[in-house]
């Protein structure tokens, strides 16, 4: 009986993730991997499947020992976790099966950077590649890539395996409804992966969904994944009623939530449906609140004739908050047509949205933006896929360091150390959300803990004047809502911590151009003495300089928070790179200048040259020494290099390498 290990790769930590959350309810991940489960549910019943979630539990050798085949699904920010995977397999000698959004869009750069080791790549939706995949895969004879030929009818998927997961690790629950978004916003790679014309489930697909989770014991959030849950009006209103009735017959055991565009206001009838049903928080993608920026982008859904942008989103999420329906948003700093960010952050303020998703902007492959912007020469680098990460893969409208400056002070402001702003917007949200089954609710065992948790890290901490204020003003105004104002705070917590966090490693970033540059002076042309002498002491002075700054740079890097290490290592990475390159372009200078003096004599004077060489030998392994363990093996080809060059110029004077430079190799 074959063995299916199915590897979902860790994401870092982003706004999105609720790390620093879902700590408080002892949870691990907010989500389990629908993608995956969904493909395990095509397998045949011969084989044995097994789930390793990463950002549950590590990914063990037993697992690889056990697995006959490793199937990964992934977004492009969880990139480099899937290589660890990939080279781990190769090790193991496990074919790797690729699939999902990243692979999909960003296969020719996987192919380079893997170098060819994925065994197979299954891209798009595989409701109907994936049968002929294992298939040929059993004969021996898969190929490297299978592509959907057309969009899949859904209404054959099968029922995702749940029940390979553990269920009580994850924050909440995922299923889906439809796939597909009637509107196409510049940005979003939404209808590039899954067309315009959304497709959906059947309303017994979605309630067996319903039923195997309430079976396998689940109660709590529900995540209907759906990128539009309204792109098809029609079918939405044909399930939320069946919803309704399930949920009621079982006492309402799931509070759900999803995504939807702004003209939900405009179908008041699927407003109140949605209540009915149990949906307590919509994600809406409201950009701006510029007229401008929101019609540069083609999210003119996101406008009206009669008013500005500003009041008529404005309108749409008090109009959602009415019926008792939490509003959380996306922002996007750096789109064209925006010309400053007060508006987003008084928008934001007056709208009440605590949970406020600003990233910057950022050009997904294949997408519209990045067509437009490879057109107009602005592309730099692909994406990073972590709209959180203060790195630009283009050139905005606005000067770089300006946008990265008011991104700065958005999300800064959105999130202070202190949380006051945050709590502002939750006291308005609570003011004009009115109460009702779905949002008053008595406090689980974990939510009181979470509660106790809450007062430990928050109370005394910087956000204790704020926090403390925010729920005497709960109990007084809105006691029935006070699980809910302590789910609003352990999430401000997760949020002013990762932006405190990515903000630190931004400041890491500058501090590292800041003293590359100061480095750069120090190496830079010496004065006219050339004598051996003077040059090692040139030389041997630098070193030491350059050792107190390798001592300051790992004393900034280590400062870091753990979790967001990741993010500084590839400024570090190019950092040492850079200073040792400098540093040994300087050392081949003086090299050259001193030895240059012995080429006359070179018979009296070889014992100073092999005394000079040992010198450079130990002066350029303590600098290797001094890198950071992690990152030694990114200035291997630039020591090569180093070490080729002073052997070839004293095979050109000497006509031989009168000495073997040992530290170097």
């Amino acid at each position: 009986m074959p063995n299916a290990l199915f590897v979902y790769p860790e994401f870092p930590p982003s706004y999105w993730g609720f790390k620093y959350a879902l700590e408080f309810v002892e949870k691990k991940s907010s989500m389990p991997p629908l993608g995956l489960l969904t493909i395990a549910g095509m397998f045949p019943k011969n084989y044995q499947l097994e789930v390793v979630d990463m950002n549950i539990e590590p990914l063990t050798d037993a697992h690889l020992e056990w697995a006959d085949v490793v199937l990964t699904s992934t977004m492009i920010v969880q990139k480099e976790s899937l290589y660890e995977v990939v080279q781990r397999c190769n090790r193991a000698e496990v074919p790797v099966v690729s699939g999902g959004p990243h692979p999909t869009s960003y296969y020719d750069n996987i192919r380079e950077e893997t170098d060819g080791t994925i065994n197979h790549f299954l891209f798009g939706e595989v409701e109907e590649t994936f049968e002929d995949f294992l298939t040929d895969f059993e004969s021996g004879s898969a190929k490297d890539v299978y592509r959907e030929t057309r969009k899949p009818d859904i209404t054959k998927t099968p029922l995702p395996r749940y029940d390979l997961i553990d269920i009580n690790a994850y924050g909440s629950m995922a299923l889906q409804f439809s796939r597909g978004c009637p509107f196409n916003c510049e940005f979003c790679d939404i209808t590039k992966l899954f067309g315009r014309v959304p497709r959906t489930k059947t309303n017994e697909q979605m309630l067996a969904e319903f039923e195997m989770l309430y079976k396998l014991g689940w109660k709590g959030a529900m995540f209907v994944v759906d990128d539009n849950f309204i792109g098809n009006k029609r079918d939405a209103m044909r399930l939320l009623p069946a919803i309704t009735e399930w949920q009621e017959a079982r006492q309402y055991p799931f509070s759900l939530y999803t995504e939807a565009s702004v003209n939900l206001v405009e179908i008041p009838e699927m407003l109140d449906e949605m209540t009915e049903a149990g949906f307590n928080m919509v994600f809406l993608g409201i950009e701006s609140p510029n007229d401008a920026a929101l019609l540069s982008t083609s999210k003119g859904q996101n406008t009206s004739k009669d008013e500005d942008a500003g009041s008529y989103l404005l309108r749409a999420v008090r109009k959602i908050q009415s019926k008792g329906i939490e509003v959380t948003g996306g922002f996007i700093i750096g789109l064209d047509g925006d010309t400053e960010f007060d508006s987003h952050i008084d928008f934001i303020q007056e709208a009440g949205i605590p949970m406020a998703m600003a990233g910057l902007l950022t050009a997904l492959k294949e997408t519209d933006l990045w067509h437009r912007l490879k057109q107009e020469d602005r592309l730099l680098v692909e994406s990073s896929g972590n709209n959180t990460d203060m790195s630009l893969n283009f050139v905005p409208e606005m000067p770089r360091e300006k946008l990265l400056a008011e991104y700065r002070r958005v999300t800064s402001t959105l999130y202070d150390p202190t949380l006051k702003y945050y709590f502002e917007r939750c006291l308005t949200l609570l003011q004009h959300m009115p109460r009702n089954a779905h949002n008053v609710r008595s406090a689980t065992k974990s939510e009181f803990l979470a509660f106790l948790r809450s007062l430990k890290r928050q109370l005394f901490s910087k956000q204790g004047p704020a926090y403390i204020r925010f729920l005497a003003k709960v109990l007084k105004d809105y006691p029935a809502m006070f699980p809910e104002a302590i789910r609003l705070a352990v999430m401000g917590y997760h949020l002013e911590k990762t932006t405190r966090h990515t903000l630190a490693v931004e400041d890491f970033r500058n501090f590292l151009a800041s003293e590359i540059e100061t480095f750069k002076e120090k190496v830079g042309p010496a004065e006219s003495e050339n004598s051996a002498q003077a040059q090692g002491a040139r030389m041997s002075e630098i070193i030491r300089y350059s050792h107190q700054l390798f001592t300051r740079v790992r004393k900034e890097y280590e400062a870091i928070h753990e979790d967001f290490q990741y993010a500084a290592g590839a400024a570090l990475a190019g950092f040492q790179t850079s200073v040792f390159k400098e540093y040994l372009e300087a050392e081949l200078k003086a090299f050259k200048e001193a030895v240059g003096t012995f080429a006359k004599a070179q018979s009296e004077r070889l014992g100073e040259v092999q005394a000079y060489v040992q010198e450079l030998s130990e002066r350029v392994g303590s600098q290797y020494e001094q890198l950071h363990d992690d990152f030694k093996q990114n200035v291997q080809e630039t020591f090569d290099a180093f070490q080729e060059s002073v052997t070839r110029h004293l095979e050109q004077l000497f006509g031989f390498a009168p000495v073997q430079i040992e530290a170097l190799r």
